[in-house]
């Protein structure tokens, strides 16, 4: 992954999950840490949420991250596809803690339990590189 794309998803804390049932999408915005290694988001959620329960049912799910800026030059902003999951195993559940915790410690107080984004495509705008210069990523 493009370090450019990597600063920025680190930089950030907030995204946009996109999902979708029988035909309805929904969208619902939380906080995040990003594993560089997996190239994964990984954020807490309630099971009976509207979003995780969707996730639950089609895994195959979108979002998207923002810089919020009226200056057109600067404007730069993360899309991306990927695949939602629980920590599956003990060793990975512990890992993803670590990361949540590390950049959100009063979580530690949260009960829900965390979800791995595992990204498949990401779709980086960056203005300041040239008026809509896109850099893309995949996993394949």
């Amino acid at each position: 992954m493009d370090k450019r794309i990597i600063k920025f998803l680190k930089k950030h804390h907030v995204f946009t999950l996109a999902t979708c049932k029988d035909g309805q999408p929904w969208c619902a915005s939380m906080f995040y840490a990003f594993i560089e290694e997996d190239a994964a988001l990984v954020f807490t959620s309630d099971p009976a949420t509207r979003h995780i329960t969707e996730a639950m049912c089609n895994q195959s799910v979108a979002g998207a991250i923002a810089l919020e800026t009226e200056i057109i030059g600067l404007i730069r902003g993360v899309q991306f596809t990927g695949q939602l999951i629980a920590p599956p195993s003990p060793e990975v559940k512990k890992k993803v803690h670590r990361a949540y915790l590390k950049r959100f410690p009063y979580a530690i107080l949260n009960t829900s339990p965390l979800w791995i984004l595992e990204l498949h495509e990401v779709k980086f705008t960056d203005n300041r590189l040239g008026f809509g210069k896109k850099l893309r990523w995949s996993r394949n």
